[in-house]
């Protein structure tokens, strides 16, 4: 009788795969165009255009954009609801702030045809402020839902410079999420 005898062995090892992970990048881009005086305006010839980058998302603002998105509540940064904001605090950004905090501060309402969007993952909200208004130092900047109240989105803190009378400024906010 022939017997034949085999041996074997099972090798079974488990790794860890790699989480996916998903994540989105915000990016913010702010622009101030400076006129002199209002012939300047007309003719679109500012003597500075100043563009700085960066955002911080406030609590409240982000918790706004939840329940617009999520139900039939809540105010969008619309053309009609939407106002810029200047200020002229150096306070740094945080999550927690819900508004401008300067002592000086003015809410402008959207130009003609603000905000944009839908195209290019962006949107991009302008409002200029005309020769008797925000004649302060431009220190802050936030985004509202409201004219005289409102949730804040955003706030960037950013010296710009002092606007004085008889100059007109205006301020871009371009938002792009990828």
């Amino acid at each position: 009788m022939v017997q034949e005898i085999a041996k074997g062995k099972d090798n079974i090892g488990v790794a860890q795969l790699n989480k996916l992970v998903e994540k989105f990048t915000e990016r913010a881009v702010w622009t101030i165009r400076k006129f002199r005086n209002r012939e300047d305006f007309e003719k679109n010839r500012p003597y500075e255009v100043s563009q700085f980058e960066g955002n911080c998302l406030l609590n409240s603002g982000i918790n706004e954009l939840f329940t617009i998105i999520c139900s039939s509540g809540g105010t969008k940064w619309d053309a009609t609801n939407a106002y810029l904001g200047v200020g002229d605090s150096n306070t740094a950004e945080s999550p927690s702030q819900t508004d401008l905090l300067g002592t000086n501060k003015t809410y402008k309402g959207m130009v003609s045809g603000y905000p944009t969007y839908g195209t290019n993952q962006k949107a991009t909200w302008k409002a200029q402020f005309t020769e008797n208004e925000a004649n302060y130092a431009w220190n802050e900047f936030v985004l509202r839902n409201g004219a005289t109240s409102g949730v804040c989105l955003n706030r960037k803190v950013s010296a710009q410079g002092t606007k004085t009378s008889g100059q007109i400024w205006e301020l871009t906010l371009e938002i792009s999420l990828s």
